[in-house]
């Protein structure tokens, strides 16, 4: 991780500041400055962990600060220590302790995986595949039945990983972030994961249905972060001097009149990952040339084949081992439901477009016909004739501000749930 001083600004701050705040320390506002406030709370944080309290975020201080990023600590226990006592000694929840600890034998010198005091998704954070993989080591340690695993890498080598949970025979898919400057899309498939997780664990309900018989009857496979490197670059984790940086940059000025890097939606290579699939690619081709979309950019550009982006072909692979009874792409924003391809759905499909439009308000609409190709729903469609559904999720203009997660989140958690019932 980079060494922080005071005077550093950027994302990294963000994040040195929110596990400083997790930690019980008084960083000030999380503003991604690196001032006098920050430098103080580290300096307490460093002093209470035994470590060089110089206001520097050396490797060391970064290994104390990780479990306040992933929201979990680890214990040795001691002589006679229980999940109540645990709990006590770090403020925790001995329901919690137990949930992440089921073959536990609670002997002495035994490991023990800790829940700290507070959920695990950031609400309030810009987000890059850095936060993703802290948050999703989180969610899984927390949650043992929650199963990760890697279905790809970006074309920086960044992993793009795959979450399962439920056992049940109906197949449920969702990603989010194809695009790189609708980054919010990720917390908000974390926050439904998340809840949904806790749901299980505690008998509880989610959306009004019980999380114990969603769990029973379907198997999510989520995918929070298709286009971990387009995020990057969007929200700051990669920045000036980064080669990767400057050459989107330098691929962007061909579009003077797509704002950098926040117009950004392609990968780093400038492919539009939604214009990638195998479903009448070279009718997108011939709409986005048209509309002198040419060469690799931030949006629109369709790259010189089907699947050429590892990241599409990370999403294919996985999809077509899966064969989802139901997927689901989060985008943003418009607040519509797309649901066919070319005039083509597989039967139901309507009817659970629906459900999901009573579910959030959205509407349910048909796809303008320059955008009508070559997407993930319309692959998944119209070459495997399977449910599939865009998610234009919220109103306003992209990339929509972390401060609409709550409301976004209030409209879609039907959605989620809805896509997890059976209806047949």
């Amino acid at each position: 991780m980079q060494t922080l001083r005071f005077g550093d600004t950027g994302l990294l701050v963000q994040y040195l500041q929110a596990a400083l705040l997790r930690a019980g320390e008084e960083p000030g506002e999380i503003d991604g400055i690196f001032g006098r406030r920050t430098e103080r709370a580290l300096v307490r944080f460093q002093t209470r962990f035994g470590l060089r309290a110089e206001g520097v975020t050396d490797r060391m201080t970064w290994t104390a600060l990780y479990p306040y990023l992933c929201g979990v600590t680890f214990a040795r226990l001691s002589e006679g220590e229980t999940p109540d006592s645990l709990a006590e000694r770090f403020g925790a929840d001995a329901a919690m302790i137990r949930t992440a600890n089921p073959e536990a034998t609670w002997t002495a010198g035994e490991e023990i995986v800790v829940p700290l005091p507070f959920d695990v998704v950031f609400t309030d954070l810009s987000y890059s595949s850095f936060l993703t993989a802290c948050v999703l080591e989180g969610l899984c340690l927390r949650y043992p039945f929650v199963k990760r695993s890697v279905i790809g890498a970006s074309v920086m080598g960044r992993s793009i990983e795959a979450i399962t949970i439920g056992e049940g025979t109906r197949r449920v898919g969702i990603n989010a972030s194809h695009h790189a400057n609708e980054w919010i899309t990720t917390p908000l498939v974390l926050l439904f994961l998340e809840r949904y997780a806790k749901g299980y664990a505690g008998d509880g309900t989610i959306s009004g249905a019980s999380a114990r018989e969603l769990y029973r009857e379907s198997t999510l496979t989520l995918v929070p972060l298709v286009n971990p490197d387009g995020v990057d670059l969007v929200t700051g984790a990669i920045g000036e001097g980064d080669s990767y940086y400057e050459s989107a940059k330098a691929l962007s000025a061909f579009y003077p009149s797509i704002p950098f890097p926040s117009g950004w939606k392609s990968n780093i290579r400038g492919v539009d990952l939604n214009l990638g699939y195998p479903a009448g690619w070279e009718n997108a081709r011939s709409i986005k040339y048209a509309q002198g979309y040419t060469r690799p950019g931030p949006r629109d550009y369709v790259g010189t084949a089907p699947l050429e982006a590892p990241e599409d072909r990370a999403m294919y692979e996985l999809t077509r081992r899966e064969r989802f009874d139901c997927a689901i792409a989060y985008h943003t924003q418009g607040g519509e439901i797309y649901w066919e391809y070319q005039g083509y759905a597989p039967d139901g499909s309507y009817a659970l477009a629906r459900r999901f439009s009573e579910a959030s308000g959205y509407r349910v609409a048909t796809v303008p016909q320059g955008s009508s190709y070559a997407g993930y729903k319309d692959w998944v469609i119209g070459a495997l004739g399977q449910k599939a559904f865009t998610i234009e999720a919220g109103k306003g203009e992209n990339p929509l501000p972390i401060t609409a997660l709550f409301s976004l989140y209030a409209e879609n958690e039907g959605i989620f749930t809805a896509a997890l019932q059976s209806y047949d």
